[in-house]
Parts: structure tokens; sequence; C-alpha cells
């Protein structure tokens, strides 16, 4: 971060830039001025179409969570950039966020998907869709497996019990009806935070309509999340019936995705959800 590049943001009188950590996607930076802190986060070599998708869900999300104020985004010498207000950390209640997380998904829409897609890491076809079970298997368990045979990941045992999966999540929904939510998307505890003050805030999301167990499925992945988030949850929207028979479906979701980025050391996770189907 040179000072010529620097002096080309929309922020004024910068005393001081501090990397910061920010996920594997982007450069991450404290930025500071004499009045104020913001996050900065900068794409190299990328066009500033690049963050549209997170300023659209920060949006999104901030109609019912506490999330960063957007304050100016946009392009300079080819990298993309970012900047966002700072939320100072702290510690809270789970009970809380899982309150929060509730009147997100209770924002609905009338059909699953998002306007656009979303070409990151792993694709995102977002079309839309008036039946969560066309949506879930065709435009993204689909997806991962196709990504995941053309890199060598992938086998026809797991091609078989996949199949069979699909075929049960596509029965359930054509008799079982799905309302569609506000999802953050990527809801793993990286990504949810408490202020100073004490406030939940959701960071970083990835936003689509889509069957709010998709969501929740996240949340039990990889931790961080207690009893007391769910209470929160369910005290405020409660899930349906069968949903813990059901959550391996969106589990499988994640593991899958892992396997695309970070290879077979995630195999054994998704052939454990796959054998039971």
């Amino acid at each position: 971060m040179d000072k010529e590049w620097l002096n080309q943001l929309p922020i004024q009188s910068i005393t001081s830039v501090t990397p910061v950590a920010g996920g594997d996607i982007n450069q991450a930076y404290r930025l500071t001025t004499n009045t104020e802190t913001y996050f900065l986060l900068v794409q190299p070599n990328r066009d500033q179409s690049f963050y549209q998708h997170e300023i659209e869900g920060l949006k999104l999300l901030g109609q019912a969570a506490l999330v960063p104020e957007v304050i100016a985004s946009g392009q300079i010498d080819g990298d993309a950039y970012l900047i966002l207000s700072w939320l100072e950390s702290g510690t809270g209640s789970q009970y809380d966020l899982g309150q929060l997380v509730a009147r997100v998904h209770q924002i609905h829409y009338d059909q699953f998907g998002f306007s656009h897609d979303v070409n990151g890491k792993l694709p995102k076809i977002n079309t839309w869709q008036s039946n969560w079970g066309d949506f879930y298997v065709h435009q993204r368990l689909e997806v991962l497996a196709k990504r995941a045979n053309q890199h060598g990941l992938w086998n026809q045992k797991r091609q078989d019990h996949l199949e069979r999966l699909c075929q049960i999540i596509l029965d359930y929904y054509q008799m079982h009806e799905s309302v569609p939510s506000l999802l953050h998307g990527d809801l793993w505890f990286g990504n949810v935070m408490f202020t100073a003050d004490g406030k939940p805030a959701l960071i970083d999301p990835d936003v689509l309509y889509g069957d709010r167990e998709f969501d929740l499925a996240m949340t039990t992945v990889f931790g961080g999340f207690n009893s007391q988030f769910y209470q929160g949850y369910n005290d405020a929207y409660p899930t349906q019936p069968g949903f813990q028979e059901r959550l391996p479906w969106y589990q499988l979701y994640y593991l899958m995705a892992h396997l695309n980025l970070f290879g077979e050391s995630y195999g054994g996770s998704v052939d454990r959800i796959l054998s039971l189907y």
C-alpha cells in the first residue's frame, strides 16, 4: 500500500494503515484518520464490480441486523477496493445473536435465488426458482459435484450416493412448501461478531434467498455457536419439524465446497454424509 495509491482513496487525512485478518480472499487493513477508523478491503487486479455482491448483501442484511456501513467502493490502478465502517470487537450474548439471525430469516421473498450469479472461488448459480429443491439440487449440489469431478476429487461411488440424496430432496420439496428467506450465505462463526458494547453483528455476507435451514446448517459444521444461539433463534422463529433429519442435506454442501477448495482432506466428511443415503 504505497502513499500514491492511498492518496486516491476518498478518505482524507489518513494517519495509519495496518494489515488485519480479512479472510483468504482479500487484502484487509485497518485504516485510521484523525477522527475515524475504517475497514479497507483490497482485491488486486480486479474490477470494482468484484465487491458489488458484498455491498448488496450488507445493505439487505442491514434491514434486520447490525452490519458494517458501506462508506465507499471503487477501483485504483486496477485494484478493486471497499471501505467499510470499523466495528470494534467485544463480547456478547449468543442468545441475542440467535435472535438477530432469526430476524434476518424473517425477511421473505417470492422466489429462491438472487438477481445475479456470483463468480468467486466457487460458482454460485443464482437463477430464480419457485421450488427450493430444484434450486438446491441443480444450482448448488450438482454444480459442486461437477467441479469436484473435473478436479479429480469425485468418483462413481460418491456420485451414486449423491444422486440418491438429490432424488430424496427433490421428492421432499415437491410435497413440502418452503419459504424463501434472506440468508447470510456463509454463516460460520468467523462471519459473526460482537461489538465493544456487546451487540451482535454480521459481516462478510454471500446473500441469497433460500430455505433458512441452509444457513442454519452452516452454523453446525465448524462449531462456535452454542445452545444459547439456537435457543434465541427458536424463541424468535422456531425451526420446522424434521429439521435435524434434514440437516445433513445442507451440511453436505459446505463440506463439498471445502472438498473443492482444499482437497481430499474433506473427503471423509463428505463420504460420511453421503453414506447415509
